[in-house]
């Protein structure tokens, strides 16, 4: 009996064990399916291996009888499902780890703000007053959040809400008074601490409402779902920004200035990509603003991916497939799992760490910078002689060393290090699939590493977007900044090299080619010129002081028609501002001069009318005194008549 229940339970253990290396097997054999761009030869080679071992397993499971032979068996199958298993969690974690590289969930976040020594500490202190809201009713910073506020408080019911299409114009209204509270995205402060005047908003603002919402990125964005099925086997163009974020995890809206955009295009067939660094101060159309007005290009970043994405697109000619967002401690997380970048710095440079709460500087020569110290490199500005392009030059040395050092990467803890860095602090609209897709991709390049290990991995054309620094009136912020006019000859060679390189363009060969043996040849950079034509635009002067014909002369010179208010002085006031574009006049220039009557207010008449008054009375009283003064002047002569009647009486009397 005894025997029988011991023969009992290890075929219940042998069982056991055959569904656990069966269940193993089967999750390994899912896993490996869904690496689907994988090449399917040895995907299927290996998943046919998997299952002929499952069989005769099976098979043999059916024959054991002899108990010595199923103790062995069990320990096999204790073996093949340890193995299976570990295949299946390997590729668990790694799927995983690249399905999150898409963070198809965003937090969004909200604020509603007052100025800072406002009455209002809460939401409910809001009663008869003016809120700002932006009108776009996609943006869920700007409206989606504050429409769910609005309702929750019944914030219509007391309060005027009032659109508007930029977060620009409202800020200004709140500065100005003319609005009580607005709404807007929780990195505000990053957004203005940059431009002129509103340096302190930290301080001159504060929050009284923050409300955050989760949100699939597909309900509130175009781009997210465009090139879903488009492959990176062929051409494709992709966009780099670097964000301003001190998250560990980049799954809160980190829209930010747009302070690194880098486009890149690639294509896979030839192993050839094209890198432009876009100036944060470009002026160009921004794309999701009515009328399509030119701005710094940074500020569309304000509105979203898709109005950075559309805005860019519009501006080169170009499709953007994809898009990848890093925030400052994912480069720095990335640079040290690598093991650090060699780079020679120019000068001593320093900035605040990606933690903001402390300063790291570094020195001038050829040394391994940590990720610390490359943020510092490829962050600072304000110290560089060529200011926001030395930073983008410094960007793109990061970028290829760190591509670079990709090909000397063999140790498999630097991978996960790098694996597990990646899916935090990046986001993309890049599918799995398409981000598997790289396989292909990869096996080119470390095909090319290896026939040349001092060859890059990929042949890099550096483009520059040329133009000119022009202190412009901005319409929005009302007051003037300096904005970077690209030139358009440069802008279209930059185009054209793009097509070329996406297949879009028949190649220009170049017939000539002019080198000095005394001189080091240096690659020619696209779009750098020198052109002839690098203008900005006509800007309206400061007419304040100039007389009529001065005024007159300068207006004919640009082509303006103009108008004076008044007849003589010198001009006193014009009714467009300073530095105003002059393509952008609709009508006639109007300008005030000083000795125009009418040009003063009501005031000014009033005070007349009052000076004229006073002038009339000042002139009766003048009449009355001239009166009396000829009255007594009469009775003084009549006086004097009579002296002289009695004078010549008494002379009489006399003779």
């Amino acid at each position: 009996m005894k025997k029988k229940e011991s023969k009992g339970i290890i075929h219940f253990i042998l069982l056991l064990f055959l569904v656990l290396a069966l269940g193993c097997s089967f999750f390994a054999i899912y896993e490996i399916l869904l690496l689907s761009s994988i090449e399917d030869m040895i995907r299927y080679l290996v998943i046919g291996i998997l299952g002929l071992i499952d069989f005769i397993i099976f098979f043999i499971y059916l024959r054991k009888k002899k108990k010595k032979k199923v103790k062995t068996f069990i320990v096999l199958l204790f073996l093949y499902a340890l193995i299976t298993f570990s295949i299946g969690s390997v590729i668990y974690y790694f799927y995983g780890k690249v399905s999150s590289l898409n963070k198809e969930v965003i937090t969004y976040t909200s604020d509603l703000i007052v100025l800072s020594d406002s009455p209002c500490n809460d939401v409910k202190d809001l009663k008869n007053m003016k809120i700002g809201i932006l009108g776009d009713k996609k943006n869920p910073d700007g409206y989606i959040i504050p429409q769910e506020i609005i309702k929750e408080n019944k914030l219509r019911d007391d309060n005027e809400i009032k659109e508007y299409e930029d977060y620009t114009s409202m800020v200004v209204d709140l500065y100005e008074k003319d609005l009580d509270a607005l709404f807007i995205t929780d990195n505000y402060v990053s957004l203005f601490t940059d431009i002129t005047g509103y340096e302190d908003i930290a301080t001159r603002t504060k929050v009284i409402l923050t409300k955050e919402k989760k949100m699939k990125k597909e309900a509130t964005s175009n781009i997210d779902v465009a090139s879903t099925g488009k492959s990176v086997t062929e051409p494709f163009t992709i966009l780099l920004m670097g964000i301003d974020s001190t998250e560990e995890v980049l799954t809160k809206n980190a829209i930010a200035n747009g302070d690194t955009l880098i486009l890149i295009t690639f294509n896979p067939k030839t192993l050839n990509a094209t890198m432009l660094s876009i100036p944060r101060d470009s002026y160009v159309p921004i794309a999701c603003w009515s009328g399509k007005p030119e701005n710094k290009i940074t500020h569309a970043a304000a509105y979203g991916t898709d109005c950075m994405i559309n805005t860019i697109e519009n501006y080169f000619d170009t499709t953007i497939d994809y898009y990848a967002k890093i925030n400052f401690k994912g480069l720095v997380k990335l640079v040290d799992a690598v093991g650090g970048v060699e780079i020679d710095v120019e000068k001593e440079l320093c900035t605040d760490d990606s933690g903001r709460i402390g300063e790291v500087c570094i020195q001038p020569g050829l040394q391994v910078l940590n990720g610390e110290q490359a943020l510092v490199y490829a962050r600072n500005r304000k110290q560089l002689e060529d200011g926001d392009f030395g930073r983008a030059k410094h960007q793109q040395d990061i970028i290829m060393v760190l591509m670079n050092k990709i090909k000397t990467m063999t140790d498999v803890n630097t991978f996960m290090s790098i694996l597990n860095t990646v899916s935090n602090s990046i986001d993309t609209n890049l599918t799995t699939k398409q981000i598997l897709s790289f396989y292909n991709v990869g096996k080119d390049i470390v095909k090319k590493s290896m026939s040349d290990e001092k060859a890059e991995l990929v042949n890099i054309q550096t483009l520059f977007l040329d133009g000119v620094g022009q202190m412009i009136y901005d319409e929005r912020a009302k007051m003037v900044l300096w904005d970077y006019v690209p030139n358009k000859s440069s802008k279209k060679d930059i185009i054209q090299a793009m097509k070329e390189n996406l297949g879009k363009a028949d190649h220009k060969v170049i017939t000539e080619f002019h080198f000095s043996i005394n001189k080091p040849y240096e690659k020619k950079v696209i779009g750098e010129g020198p052109y002839s034509n690098n203008v900005g635009y006509q800007l309206l002067p400061d007419f304040t002081g100039d007389t009529e014909s001065q005024a007159r002369a300068t207006c004919s010179q640009l082509g303006i028609s103009v108008s004076f208010k008044g007849s003589n002085g010198t001009v006193i006031d014009q009714n467009y501002p300073f530095r105003k574009r002059i393509d952008l006049i609709k009508d006639s220039l109007v300008l005030t001069l000083s000795g125009s009557s009418s040009s003063r207010n009501e005031t000014d008449k009033k005070d007349e009318d009052e000076d004229e008054d006073d002038e009339e009375e000042e002139n009766k009283e003048k009449e009355k005194e001239k009166e009396e003064d000829e009255k007594k002047e009469q009775e003084k002569e009549d006086n004097n008549s009579s002296n002289d009647k009695e004078e010549d009486n008494n002379d009489d009397e006399k003779e």
